[in-house]
Formats: C-alpha cells, structure tokens, sequence
C-alpha cells in the first residue's frame, strides 16, 4: 500500500462519517474497524498489518479533515504501553478482548510497575504473585506513582513469582483487573495540590493464569518492552514547530517587550532551538520505528523531555513572576491526565519537577544510555547473580 492509497481510505471513511455532523464516539468506531487507528496492527485490531510510516499520513489527512481525537491524554498509558506489550505478548484472546476498548477510550488502563522500595531499579518489585489450588495467582503488595489508578479499568502488572533466583529472573507479567477484590486505590497528593497518583495496595487479589503476558519468569524481558515503549510515547508524538511550553515563552517573547534583552533573548532562543531538536529527534525516531529499527532515541528523548521542561518553565516563571504567584488552584483534583498548556506558570513550573522522575527517572536513563549505547563500563552491582531473596534491604 503506498501514501495515495492509504490517503484514499482516509478519504473514503471522512466522507462516510463527516467529522461536523458525527458523534466522536461513533467516528472513532469506524476509524478503528477501518484499520486507521494503528496501521501497523493486523487487520480486525484497528490496524492493516502494513508499515508504520504510514501513520504519519493517516494522521496528517484526519486532522486536515477536522476529525476529532481520541482522548490520548486519558488513556495515554494504554495507547503507549499496555497496547504494544499485549500486541507483542499477548494471545490471540488477549488481544481480541483488550485493543478495541483500550483505543476507544472506553477502557482506561494504569501501570503496576514502581514500589516504595523498588522504583529506579525496577527488577526488584517484592509485590509477590503466588500459584493458588486452581493454576491462578494470588497477589500481596504495593505499588506506587501510579497514573491513573483511580479511573483504571485494567492494570499493567509486575511481580516477583520466584524470590529463589536472580532479580531479573524470577518476574512474571500480568493484567490485573483493577475492580477485583484486595485493589486498593489511595491518591498521592502532589506539590501542584493535584493528585494525579496513588498508591495501590494489593491483598490477595487473585488472578488467573490466562490474565498472565508472556511466560512465568519472563517478566523482565516484557517490562522492558513496556518501558521501550513508555519511553518512545513521551515526545514520539507528531508536533508542530513552536508547540508545547515553549509556545508560552515564545508568546511571551513577543506579546511583552518590557521583558526583553539580550541576556534574555539568548536564553529563549537557546530553548528554542533545544525545542526544535527535541521536535526533528521525535520525527526521526517515528522514522526509526517505521523500518523496525527502534535506537536509543527513546531514552534519550526522555531525558531531554524532562531537561526541557524544567528549564522552559522555569525560564517562563522568571520572565512571568507575577503570573506564577497567582497560582491557580491547591485543591485537592484527581485528573486523568497532564494538562500543561491551559494552566498557569506556576503549575507549569511546579508540575515540570516530576517530569525527571516519572516514566523512568534521568539518572537510570542516562546510565541504559551510557552503557547500551555508548558501550561505557557498567555500574558496580553488588546483587547480580545473588538469588532475590538473599540480597539485603
């Protein structure tokens, strides 16, 4: 199939449901069973099996055509994490049952990833999922900094099924249903007065065996796919030029001269151009993916997504002091997403700091950079080798 083709069916389903006079919900439908959700994805799963590149045109045509979007932000973590690792672990079954309403938005998912005392190293997740009488699993412990919990439907879980070997060796990956009994939800208020996270507390939630992605003690190999992809969703997305925060600064740049010098004009356009970099390394790394060959672009898009963010916002604080002191709102909200662009500096600002912690904090990041791309020597790691119940903590 080439460009004119897929712009055809782009045509063809734009004409069928005319995005002025449809419901949303009822386009997003038909885009999903016209195979133009994620052309990538086999045919009856929203997509047509072809190459990904192709997206970039479907996406392009839709919004020339005024459709409507499905709300990423809200079901972000199943459109970039749960959808890929199910398409590439789970069964026929699994995929069947979760693609369709994770991509409508009809089902919300979460992540059951990070623990109190397991967050930048991920493989050493205590919560345990113990075989029961019937073949299934029964689940104790706790996770946190978990996005959307409160409004999830299902779960991304890992957890340790065999504390007798290695870290990395005894993990196994699972779907838990977030409405079984023993799932706790509980918010984490965070320094925006917002409670975006939560805590999860897990008592003896049973699970069955066929809820289970990938093989028993596999687990590590499928978060690590997850993660690839968590970390390709934040800044894999097509962008405008001068869009996201740096708009706000740009804005300000020019709407205010009484901001103005060249102390300060050296500084937007240092930004600038670090906006722009981080925009062209987006669009190389859709190319990348488009021919299977992801890099490192992710993770080191990660970073400078974070890095980025912190230094426009505060960059915009300083050139907006008065705009930042009239924050907004400390009411305790539970929103389902991030929503930089339509507050204040001062949210900008304060929200930005997690942006270095969450999806995979800057430091590990920059350590998997270092060692997987740049063949550096790896940390001192005193528990390789070391069954995970014997390594002190």
């Amino acid at each position: 199939m080439n460009e004119n083709t897929m712009r055809g069916r782009v045509t063809e389903l734009l004409r069928a449901y005319p995005p002025a006079t449809t419901d949303p919900a009822v386009f997003h439908r038909a885009r999903f069973d016209a195979g133009l959700a994620w052309v990538h994805f086999p045919e009856g799963l929203g997509g047509l099996g072809i190459s990904r590149d192709l997206q970039d045109v479907v996406d392009t045509e839709l919004r020339s055509g005024g459709a409507p979007l499905n709300p990423a932000g809200h079901i972000g973590i199943g459109l970039g994490m749960a959808a890929p690792t199910i398409l590439a672990f789970g069964t026929a079954e699994q995929q069947l049952r979760y693609l369709r309403p994770l991509w409508l938005g009809d089902e919300v998912w979460c992540q059951l990833f990070s623990e109190p005392g397991a967050g930048s190293d991920l493989a050493a997740v205590a919560t345990r999922a113990v075989r029961d009488d019937g073949g299934g699993w029964v689940v104790n412990g706790q996770k946190v900094w978990t996005s959307s919990a409160h409004v999830a439907r299902f779960a991304i879980l890992l957890a340790r099924t065999d504390p007798d070997v290695p870290k990395h060796r005894g993990l196994s990956y699972f779907v838990l249903d977030m409405s079984a009994p023993g799932v706790e939800v509980r918010p984490l208020r965070q320094i925006t007065g917002e409670a975006e996270f939560n805590e999860v507390f897990l008592t003896d939630v049973r699970v069955p065996d066929t809820a289970r992605l990938g093989e028993v003690g596999d687990g590590w190999k499928v978060a690590n796919a997850t993660l690839s992809s968590e970390r390709v969703a934040i800044g894999g997305d097509q962008a405008d030029r001068e869009s996201g925060m740096i708009s706000k600064v740009a804005q300000l740049w020019r709407e205010h001269p009484g901001v103005r010098s060249a102390a300060v004009h050296d500084r937007v356009m240092e930004r600038w151009v670090a906006a722009e970099v981080f925009r062209l390394t987006g669009a190389r790394l859709r190319q990348r993916l488009a021919t299977g060959a992801p890099g490192f672009e992710g993770a080191a898009m990660k970073v400078m997504f974070a890095d980025l963010a912190q230094s426009i916002s505060l960059l915009e604080l300083e050139l907006d002091p008065d705009g930042a002191l009239q924050y907004d709102d400390w009411a305790l909200v539970r929103p389902a997403s991030v929503d930089f662009l339509s507050r204040g500096p001062g949210y900008r600002y304060l929200r930005a700091k997690g942006n270095s912690i969450e999806g995979g904090t800057s430091e590990v990041l920059r350590n998997i950079v270092a060692e997987r791309v740049l063949g550096l020597p790896g940390e001192a790691r005193v528990d390789k080798d070391v069954p995970w119940k014997k390594v002190p903590r």
